[in-house]
């Protein structure tokens, strides 16, 4: 790689990580030594209590309490308990947020919940660069409602919200490219047609400040093994406004959704809250990793974790600029504001990129056909970690445009 004048260095990094607020959060995560981990926007890192905390309720509480477990170690009250951890996170309150099920799953329910709630209203509005999971589990709810799953480009969609429109499903950063949409804007513009408003929040929980109670968004999912580092397959979470937990029901109802589940009563009755949209038994060996998972956010506040995540993104696409070759091409946007927690690159070998870098200790992932992934997770990432990688990415790309 030619020696290029770069604004940037690794004492100008480094000097970065001496002020870092978030510096001395590391320690909560076991990172691999000689690892560069640029992949958290597809599986966090483990944290260090979780190893412990699984041990715990496997030998102890499974191994011990046995059946009595689901009273005596607060297993039955999980789901609920670990939504209020969470809620804070991406700007919610309590009683607002459930963790269970999967993301896909979670979305399902929603999307049929606001399709029964607005009778009149037969469609389910979404974007064609939406995850394609996403659009398949919309796509399922809304048959089974009689409803249609209306996809268009997202440059469409003020024109596509009209009073047909039952719910407006979309997701906040976009998964190829991290840009960051306008879950404001976007929330108002449904409510002004009467349309709910409902966000995956895959992307952003735990990378940036959502606010959905400030911004009046109705429904959100997300998944827990990104950004919440809840371990591989975590279960996710649903959010629905308080004001409208009364007034839509759980269309996958399941007997721990009951009002008095151990009544075992053949009529459905919901129970009251955020509880109403618990299905099935709660998976408590994976809610206890995540539980001991979201120990790493104490004391945290999420607005230095976005402007960490701003800095880092920067730095990343910088160092690109000034040492990569000119096929290696920034895809998401420049302004860090309109970004997520993750830089996508261009590039015609793209996978080869990716992989070349892994053979030097950088972690990335590759998106077909062209895309570099790289995802900046600020609570383990140093400054000098994500220079290093900038430079060893550029040296890859460099190696391959010859």
């Amino acid at each position: 790689m030619p020696a290029v004048d770069t604004a940037w260095s690794i004492e100008r990094a480094r000097a970065l990580d001496d002020e870092d607020a978030l510096g001395g959060i590391r320690h909560r995560f076991l990172r691999p030594d000689g690892l560069v981990y640029l992949d958290g926007n597809s599986l966090g890192m483990l944290p260090t209590g979780v190893p412990e905390a699984t041990r715990r309720v496997v030998e102890e509480e499974w191994g011990r309490a046995l059946i009595s477990g689901w009273t005596e170690c607060g297993w039955m009250e999980a789901p609920e308990r670990l939504g209020d951890r969470i809620a804070p996170i991406i700007g919610a309150g309590p009683g607002e947020v459930l963790v269970a099920d999967t993301t896909s799953v979670a979305l399902a329910k929603l999307v049929g919940a606001a399709l029964a709630a607005r009778r009149d209203r037969r469609v389910v509005l979404t974007s064609a660069d939406n995850f394609p999971s996403d659009l398949y589990a919309a796509a399922g709810a809304a048959r089974l409602q009689g409803a249609e799953l209306r996809v268009v480009d997202r440059s469409e969609l003020p024109a596509a919200l009209d009073e047909d429109v039952a719910v407006c499903c979309l997701t906040q950063v976009d998964f190829r490219t991290g840009e960051l949409h306008d879950l404001p804007g976007l929330t108002a513009a449904a409510h002004e047609v009467g349309a709910l408003a409902l966000f995956d929040l895959c992307h952003s929980a735990g990378a940036l400040p959502v606010g959905l109670g400030e911004h009046g968004v109705d429904l959100a999912v997300g998944c827990t093994y990104k950004y919440l580092n809840g371990g591989p397959g975590s279960p996710s979470f649903l959010y629905v406004r308080e004001g409208l937990q009364g007034e839509l029901e759980n269309p996958l109802p399941g007997w721990l959704g009951h009002e008095t589940p151990f009544d075992f009563d053949r009529r459905w009755r919901p129970a009251e809250g955020i509880r109403r949209f618990l299905t099935s038994t709660p998976p408590i060996l994976a809610l206890t990793a995540l539980d001991a998972a979201l120990d790493a956010f104490e004391g945290v506040s999420i607005d230095t974790v976005r402007a960490k995540s701003e800095r880092l993104g920067q730095l990343f696409i910088e160092v690109i600029d000034d040492l990569g070759p000119a096929s290696l091409t920034v895809a998401s946007p420049r302004e860090a504001a309109r970004r997520g927690s993750q830089v996508s690159l261009e590039h015609p070998r793209a996978g080869e990129v990716v992989a070349a870098a892994a053979d030097k200790g950088v972690v990335g992932d590759f998106r077909s056909p062209g895309l570099c992934r790289f995802g900046f997770a600020p609570l383990y990432l140093s400054y000098a970690e994500v220079f290093q990688a900038a430079e060893l990415v550029s040296a890859a790309a460099t190696s391959l445009s010859d």
